[in-house]
Protein backbone atom coordinates (compact mmCIF):
# COMPACT_ATOMS: atom_id res chain seq x y z
CA UNK A 1 0.00 0.00 0.00
CA UNK A 2 2.33 3.06 -1.32
CA UNK A 3 -0.50 4.72 -2.90
CA UNK A 4 -0.23 8.20 -0.74
CA UNK A 5 -3.43 9.57 -3.04
CA UNK A 6 -5.67 6.57 -1.96
CA UNK A 7 -4.25 6.95 2.02
CA UNK A 8 -4.61 10.85 1.72
CA UNK A 9 -8.54 10.27 0.87
CA UNK A 10 -8.98 7.53 3.17
CA UNK A 11 -6.90 8.91 5.85
CA UNK A 12 -9.13 10.85 8.92
CA UNK A 13 -8.22 13.46 11.34
CA UNK A 14 -8.53 11.67 15.11
CA UNK A 15 -7.59 12.18 18.59
CA UNK A 16 -5.81 8.97 18.87
CA UNK A 17 -1.58 8.56 19.26
CA UNK A 18 1.01 6.56 17.48
CA UNK A 19 4.42 5.98 18.72
CA UNK A 20 7.03 4.54 16.18
CA UNK A 21 9.67 3.51 18.24
CA UNK A 22 12.89 2.43 15.20
CA UNK A 23 16.17 0.65 16.51
CA UNK A 24 18.43 0.88 13.82
CA UNK A 25 19.59 -2.42 12.29
CA UNK A 26 17.61 -4.03 14.17
CA UNK A 27 17.26 -7.57 12.91
CA UNK A 28 19.89 -9.52 12.68
CA UNK A 29 21.61 -13.43 12.38
CA UNK A 30 23.00 -16.09 14.33
CA UNK A 31 26.76 -16.40 15.52
CA UNK A 32 26.43 -19.65 14.48
CA UNK A 33 23.82 -22.41 13.38
CA UNK A 34 20.44 -22.81 15.50
CA UNK A 35 21.39 -19.74 17.54
CA UNK A 36 19.91 -16.85 19.03
CA UNK A 37 20.32 -13.68 17.30
CA UNK A 38 21.19 -10.44 18.54
CA UNK A 39 17.55 -9.70 19.50
CA UNK A 40 16.79 -13.24 20.97
CA UNK A 41 20.39 -13.49 22.93
CA UNK A 42 19.40 -10.13 24.45
CA UNK A 43 17.35 -9.86 28.02
CA UNK A 44 14.35 -7.95 26.92
CA UNK A 45 11.46 -8.67 29.61
CA UNK A 46 9.95 -5.89 28.56
CA UNK A 47 9.22 -6.70 25.00
CA UNK A 48 8.85 -9.77 25.46
CA UNK A 49 5.68 -9.72 27.97
CA UNK A 50 4.51 -6.64 25.27
CA UNK A 51 5.10 -9.45 22.62
CA UNK A 52 2.52 -11.63 24.09
CA UNK A 53 -0.19 -8.80 23.85
CA UNK A 54 0.60 -7.63 20.62
CA UNK A 55 1.08 -8.56 17.17
CA UNK A 56 4.35 -9.83 15.56
CA UNK A 57 5.38 -10.37 11.98
CA UNK A 58 8.67 -9.36 9.35
CA UNK A 59 8.85 -6.77 7.35
CA UNK A 60 10.58 -6.18 4.52
CA UNK A 61 11.76 -2.96 3.33
CA UNK A 62 12.27 -3.08 -0.22
CA UNK A 63 11.82 -6.14 -1.56
CA UNK A 64 12.86 -9.97 -1.03
CA UNK A 65 16.85 -10.09 -1.61
CA UNK A 66 17.11 -6.38 -2.07
CA UNK A 67 19.43 -4.72 0.90
CA UNK A 68 18.35 -1.03 1.83
CA UNK A 69 20.26 1.51 2.98
CA UNK A 70 18.87 3.49 5.71
CA UNK A 71 17.17 6.48 3.55
CA UNK A 72 14.90 3.46 1.66
CA UNK A 73 14.51 1.54 4.67
CA UNK A 74 13.38 4.75 6.45
CA UNK A 75 11.05 5.95 3.37
CA UNK A 76 9.28 2.44 3.73
CA UNK A 77 8.19 2.47 7.34
CA UNK A 78 6.85 6.34 6.60
CA UNK A 79 5.08 4.79 3.77
CA UNK A 80 6.56 6.24 0.44
CA UNK A 81 7.56 3.47 -1.71
CA UNK A 82 11.49 3.37 -1.19
CA UNK A 83 11.95 2.54 -5.10
CA UNK A 84 9.53 5.56 -6.07
CA UNK A 85 10.87 7.90 -3.87
CA UNK A 86 14.68 7.28 -3.90
CA UNK A 87 16.12 10.03 -1.85
CA UNK A 88 20.33 10.35 -1.80
CA UNK A 89 22.41 10.73 1.92
CA UNK A 90 24.03 13.87 -0.13
CA UNK A 91 19.80 15.58 1.16
CA UNK A 92 19.28 14.04 4.19
CA UNK A 93 22.46 14.98 6.13
CA UNK A 94 22.11 18.60 5.01
CA UNK A 95 18.84 18.81 6.47
CA UNK A 96 19.28 16.97 9.50
CA UNK A 97 21.97 19.67 10.19
CA UNK A 98 19.58 22.68 9.59
CA UNK A 99 21.23 23.65 6.16
CA UNK A 100 18.55 25.26 3.80
CA UNK A 101 18.93 24.05 0.42
CA UNK A 102 17.87 25.61 -3.15
CA UNK A 103 16.79 24.07 -6.22
CA UNK A 104 20.45 25.16 -7.66
CA UNK A 105 21.61 22.77 -4.43
CA UNK A 106 23.73 19.45 -5.54
CA UNK A 107 24.41 17.65 -1.99
CA UNK A 108 26.29 14.97 -1.24
CA UNK A 109 27.22 12.86 2.17
CA UNK A 110 31.24 13.13 2.62
CA UNK A 111 32.82 10.81 5.14
CA UNK A 112 36.53 11.47 6.21
CA UNK A 113 38.71 8.21 5.81
CA UNK A 114 42.03 7.37 6.02
CA UNK A 115 44.25 6.03 3.34
CA UNK A 116 47.72 4.55 3.02
CA UNK A 117 51.03 5.65 0.73
CA UNK A 118 49.53 3.87 -2.25
CA UNK A 119 45.67 5.61 -1.71
CA UNK A 120 44.07 2.49 -0.37
CA UNK A 121 41.41 2.92 2.05
CA UNK A 122 42.68 1.16 5.34
CA UNK A 123 39.53 2.58 7.26
CA UNK A 124 36.30 4.10 5.56
CA UNK A 125 35.55 5.83 8.82
CA UNK A 126 38.86 7.68 10.06
CA UNK A 127 39.07 5.74 13.28
CA UNK A 128 35.37 7.43 14.08
CA UNK A 129 37.18 10.53 14.81
CA UNK A 130 35.36 12.64 17.34
CA UNK A 131 32.32 15.80 16.14
CA UNK A 132 35.24 18.06 17.33
CA UNK A 133 37.93 16.77 15.24
CA UNK A 134 35.48 16.74 11.85
CA UNK A 135 34.85 20.69 12.47
CA UNK A 136 38.28 21.72 12.32
CA UNK A 137 38.70 19.49 9.57
CA UNK A 138 35.59 20.77 7.62
CA UNK A 139 36.92 24.74 8.43
CA UNK A 140 39.98 24.17 6.05
CA UNK A 141 38.34 22.48 3.35
CA UNK A 142 36.17 25.45 3.00
CA UNK A 143 38.85 27.14 1.58
CA UNK A 144 38.58 25.55 -1.24
CA UNK A 145 36.94 27.71 -3.85
CA UNK A 146 36.19 26.35 -7.68
CA UNK A 147 34.76 28.56 -10.83
CA UNK A 148 31.41 28.45 -11.63
CA UNK A 149 30.03 26.89 -8.45
CA UNK A 150 29.76 28.09 -4.72
CA UNK A 151 30.91 25.47 -2.48
CA UNK A 152 29.60 24.69 1.39
CA UNK A 153 30.60 22.26 3.32
CA UNK A 154 29.33 21.38 6.94
CA UNK A 155 30.19 19.29 10.19
CA UNK A 156 27.63 16.27 10.44
CA UNK A 157 28.84 13.96 13.45
CA UNK A 158 31.53 11.83 14.53
CA UNK A 159 33.41 11.63 10.60
CA UNK A 160 30.63 12.57 8.56
CA UNK A 161 30.31 16.29 6.81
CA UNK A 162 27.67 17.81 4.07
CA UNK A 163 29.37 18.96 0.98
CA UNK A 164 26.98 20.96 -1.18
CA UNK A 165 27.95 22.47 -5.00
CA UNK A 166 25.38 25.36 -5.59
CA UNK A 167 25.23 26.41 -9.12
CA UNK A 168 23.19 26.16 -12.42
CA UNK A 169 23.13 22.52 -14.12
CA UNK A 170 24.21 20.14 -11.30
CA UNK A 171 23.06 17.11 -12.08
CA UNK A 172 22.89 14.23 -9.45
CA UNK A 173 23.31 11.15 -12.03
CA UNK A 174 26.85 10.56 -9.59
CA UNK A 175 28.52 7.29 -9.09
CA UNK A 176 29.88 6.97 -5.44
CA UNK A 177 33.44 7.44 -3.78
CA UNK A 178 33.39 4.68 -1.27
CA UNK A 179 33.88 1.91 -2.82
CA UNK A 180 32.55 -0.18 0.45
CA UNK A 181 35.37 -2.11 1.55
CA UNK A 182 39.07 -1.81 2.40
CA UNK A 183 42.70 -2.58 0.83
CA UNK A 184 41.27 -0.37 -2.29
CA UNK A 185 41.69 3.89 -3.27
CA UNK A 186 38.87 5.72 -3.44
CA UNK A 187 37.20 5.96 -6.60
CA UNK A 188 36.65 8.52 -8.84
CA UNK A 189 33.31 10.34 -9.56
CA UNK A 190 31.84 9.43 -13.07
CA UNK A 191 28.61 10.84 -14.55
CA UNK A 192 26.03 8.54 -15.18
CA UNK A 193 24.31 10.38 -17.82
CA UNK A 194 25.45 13.15 -20.46
CA UNK A 195 23.84 15.93 -18.20
CA UNK A 196 26.02 14.92 -14.67
CA UNK A 197 29.25 15.64 -16.75
CA UNK A 198 29.70 18.86 -15.30
CA UNK A 199 28.89 17.98 -11.97
CA UNK A 200 31.36 15.32 -11.97
CA UNK A 201 34.33 17.16 -13.16
CA UNK A 202 33.57 19.90 -10.42
CA UNK A 203 33.45 17.16 -7.48
CA UNK A 204 37.01 15.85 -8.81
CA UNK A 205 38.72 18.46 -8.57
CA UNK A 206 37.09 19.14 -5.51
CA UNK A 207 38.39 15.68 -4.04
CA UNK A 208 41.86 16.46 -5.73
CA UNK A 209 41.89 19.57 -3.44
CA UNK A 210 40.54 18.07 -0.18
CA UNK A 211 43.03 15.56 -1.07
CA UNK A 212 46.18 18.19 -0.63
CA UNK A 213 44.44 19.69 2.47
CA UNK A 214 44.56 16.50 4.25
CA UNK A 215 47.04 14.66 3.02
CA UNK A 216 49.12 15.36 6.44
CA UNK A 217 46.51 14.42 8.77
CA UNK A 218 46.57 11.45 10.81
CA UNK A 219 43.99 9.23 10.31
CA UNK A 220 41.77 11.61 8.10
CA UNK A 221 43.83 11.99 5.30
CA UNK A 222 41.28 11.42 2.93
CA UNK A 223 37.38 11.85 1.94
CA UNK A 224 34.67 9.48 0.33
CA UNK A 225 31.54 10.62 -1.09
CA UNK A 226 27.90 9.24 -1.38
CA UNK A 227 24.61 10.38 -1.96
CA UNK A 228 24.57 12.70 -4.70
CA UNK A 229 21.09 13.80 -4.11
CA UNK A 230 18.70 17.43 -5.18
CA UNK A 231 15.88 18.13 -3.07
CA UNK A 232 12.83 16.12 -4.10
CA UNK A 233 9.81 17.77 -2.72
CA UNK A 234 7.86 14.62 -1.40
CA UNK A 235 4.48 14.81 -0.38
CA UNK A 236 4.11 15.97 3.03
CA UNK A 237 3.44 13.24 6.04
CA UNK A 238 0.76 15.36 7.57
CA UNK A 239 -1.42 15.81 4.33
CA UNK A 240 -1.38 12.64 3.79
CA UNK A 241 -1.67 11.19 6.88
CA UNK A 242 -3.54 13.61 8.86
CA UNK A 243 -1.05 13.24 11.75
CA UNK A 244 0.95 16.39 13.39
CA UNK A 245 4.18 14.14 13.62
CA UNK A 246 7.50 15.05 16.02
CA UNK A 247 10.38 13.15 15.27
CA UNK A 248 12.88 12.24 18.01
CA UNK A 249 15.95 11.59 16.83
CA UNK A 250 19.80 12.51 18.01
CA UNK A 251 21.77 11.47 14.54
CA UNK A 252 21.26 14.47 11.89
CA UNK A 253 20.32 11.59 8.65
CA UNK A 254 17.39 10.58 10.53
CA UNK A 255 16.14 14.23 11.14
CA UNK A 256 16.79 15.10 7.89
CA UNK A 257 14.30 11.88 6.44
CA UNK A 258 11.69 13.27 9.02
CA UNK A 259 11.78 16.72 7.56
CA UNK A 260 11.85 16.12 4.14
CA UNK A 261 8.48 13.93 4.71
CA UNK A 262 7.40 17.16 6.48
CA UNK A 263 7.82 16.75 10.35
CA UNK A 264 8.54 19.29 12.78
CA UNK A 265 12.21 17.81 14.25
CA UNK A 266 13.01 18.85 17.41
CA UNK A 267 16.65 19.76 18.02
CA UNK A 268 19.34 19.10 20.98
CA UNK A 269 18.30 15.71 21.85
CA UNK A 270 21.78 13.46 22.88
CA UNK A 271 20.58 10.31 24.89
CA UNK A 272 17.69 7.74 24.84
CA UNK A 273 16.64 9.74 28.01
CA UNK A 274 16.36 13.26 26.41
CA UNK A 275 14.25 11.22 23.72
CA UNK A 276 11.54 10.50 26.35
CA UNK A 277 11.43 13.26 28.03
CA UNK A 278 11.00 15.38 25.16
CA UNK A 279 8.20 12.22 24.50
CA UNK A 280 6.24 13.20 27.53
CA UNK A 281 6.60 17.08 27.23
CA UNK A 282 5.10 17.01 23.77
CA UNK A 283 2.51 14.36 24.32
CA UNK A 284 -0.14 16.50 23.87
CA UNK A 285 0.81 18.20 20.92
CA UNK A 286 1.59 15.72 18.30
CA UNK A 287 -0.47 12.51 17.64
CA UNK A 288 2.56 11.08 15.64
CA UNK A 289 6.31 10.38 17.38
CA UNK A 290 9.10 8.73 15.60
CA UNK A 291 11.91 8.06 17.63
CA UNK A 292 14.96 7.25 16.63
CA UNK A 293 17.91 5.09 17.77
CA UNK A 294 20.85 4.29 16.08
CA UNK A 295 23.73 2.59 18.35
CA UNK A 296 21.99 -1.08 17.59
CA UNK A 297 23.10 -0.18 13.41
CA UNK A 298 26.22 1.13 15.02
CA UNK A 299 27.04 -2.36 16.80
CA UNK A 300 26.41 -4.34 13.79
CA UNK A 301 28.38 -2.62 11.32
CA UNK A 302 31.34 -3.02 14.52
CA UNK A 303 31.12 -6.61 14.30
CA UNK A 304 30.11 -6.79 18.00
CA UNK A 305 27.68 -9.20 18.43
CA UNK A 306 27.21 -8.72 22.38
CA UNK A 307 27.51 -4.77 22.37
CA UNK A 308 24.40 -5.20 19.78
CA UNK A 309 22.66 -6.91 22.11
CA UNK A 310 23.46 -4.82 25.03
CA UNK A 311 22.31 -1.82 23.23
CA UNK A 312 18.90 -3.48 22.71
CA UNK A 313 18.51 -4.04 26.48
CA UNK A 314 19.07 -0.45 26.81
CA UNK A 315 15.89 0.54 24.66
CA UNK A 316 14.21 -2.50 25.93
CA UNK A 317 14.38 -1.23 29.51
CA UNK A 318 12.54 2.58 28.45
CA UNK A 319 9.78 0.33 27.14
CA UNK A 320 7.26 0.95 30.33
CA UNK A 321 8.03 4.81 30.55
CA UNK A 322 6.35 4.81 26.59
CA UNK A 323 3.39 2.65 27.63
CA UNK A 324 2.57 4.47 31.14
CA UNK A 325 1.61 7.29 28.04
CA UNK A 326 -0.91 4.89 26.84
CA UNK A 327 -0.17 5.13 23.34
CA UNK A 328 -3.25 3.93 20.81
CA UNK A 329 -0.72 2.28 18.61
CA UNK A 330 3.08 1.34 19.45
CA UNK A 331 5.35 -0.11 16.94
CA UNK A 332 8.95 -1.34 18.03
CA UNK A 333 10.70 -2.07 14.28
CA UNK A 334 13.71 -0.96 12.67
CA UNK A 335 15.03 0.15 8.88
CA UNK A 336 16.65 -3.23 8.05
CA UNK A 337 18.88 -5.96 9.14
CA UNK A 338 22.44 -5.46 10.05
CA UNK A 339 23.55 -8.33 11.21
CA UNK A 340 27.42 -8.12 13.27
CA UNK A 341 28.39 -11.35 11.51
CA UNK A 342 28.14 -9.22 8.64
CA UNK A 343 29.33 -6.38 9.70
CA UNK A 344 26.65 -4.63 7.15
CA UNK A 345 23.16 -3.92 6.55
CA UNK A 346 21.29 -7.37 4.95
CA UNK A 347 18.09 -7.94 3.04
CA UNK A 348 17.20 -10.12 6.14
CA UNK A 349 13.18 -9.30 7.35
CA UNK A 350 13.39 -6.79 9.93
CA UNK A 351 11.30 -7.99 13.75
CA UNK A 352 8.22 -6.04 13.56
CA UNK A 353 5.70 -5.44 16.56
CA UNK A 354 2.38 -3.38 16.56
CA UNK A 355 0.86 -3.11 20.23
CA UNK A 356 -2.88 -1.59 19.88
CA UNK A 357 -4.68 -2.51 22.78
CA UNK A 358 -8.05 -3.51 22.13
CA UNK A 359 -7.99 -2.91 18.41
CA UNK A 360 -6.46 -6.27 17.45
CA UNK A 361 -5.44 -9.66 17.67
CA UNK A 362 -3.00 -11.77 19.75
CA UNK A 363 -0.24 -14.08 18.72
CA UNK A 364 1.17 -17.21 20.39
CA UNK A 365 4.19 -16.07 21.10
CA UNK A 366 6.61 -16.38 23.90
CA UNK A 367 9.01 -13.10 22.97
CA UNK A 368 9.89 -10.78 20.70
CA UNK A 369 12.67 -12.15 18.02
CA UNK A 370 13.05 -13.32 14.76
CA UNK A 371 11.57 -16.97 15.11
CA UNK A 372 8.81 -15.77 17.18
CA UNK A 373 8.12 -13.19 14.46
CA UNK A 374 7.72 -15.68 12.19
CA UNK A 375 5.14 -17.16 13.80
CA UNK A 376 3.31 -13.96 14.20
CA UNK A 377 0.08 -12.99 12.78
CA UNK A 378 1.27 -10.24 10.46
CA UNK A 379 2.92 -12.26 8.53
CA UNK A 380 5.89 -11.52 6.44
CA UNK A 381 4.41 -7.94 4.87
CA UNK A 382 5.88 -4.76 3.07
CA UNK A 383 6.97 -2.48 5.18
CA UNK A 384 5.35 0.47 3.00
CA UNK A 385 2.04 -0.96 4.62
CA UNK A 386 3.14 -0.11 8.21
CA UNK A 387 1.80 3.13 8.22
CA UNK A 388 -1.76 2.26 6.66
CA UNK A 389 -2.35 -0.65 9.48
CA UNK A 390 -0.89 2.19 12.10
CA UNK A 391 -3.75 4.66 10.99
CA UNK A 392 -6.63 1.86 10.75
CA UNK A 393 -5.08 0.22 14.32
CA UNK A 394 -5.93 4.11 15.35
CA UNK A 395 -9.30 4.36 14.00
CA UNK A 396 -7.75 6.94 11.72
CA UNK A 397 -8.73 5.06 8.42
CA UNK A 398 -12.10 5.62 6.36
CA UNK A 399 -14.35 2.68 4.95
CA UNK A 400 -13.00 2.16 0.68
CA UNK A 401 -15.81 2.04 -1.72
CA UNK A 402 -19.40 1.66 -0.40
Amino acid sequence: MADLNLLRELSLEGDTRIVMLVLDGLGGLPREPGGPTELEFARTPNLDRLAAESMLGLSIPIGNGLTPGSGPGHMALFGYDPVRFLIGRGVLEALGIGFALTPADLAARGNFCTVDAEMRITDRRAGRIPTATCAELVEKLRAIRLEGVEIFVEPVQDYRFALIFRGPGLSARLNETDPQKTGVPPLPVAAQAEEARRAAEIANRWIAAAREILKAERPANMVTLRGWATEPGLPRFDEVYKLKAQALAVYPMYKGLAMLVGMNVLQGLRRLEDQLEALRANWTSYDFFFIHYKYTDSRGEDGNFEAKAAEIEKVDAVIPQILALKPDVLIVTGDHSTPAAWKAHSWHPVPTLIHAPGRSRRNAVTGFGETECLKGVLGQFPAVDLMPMALAFAGRMAKFGA
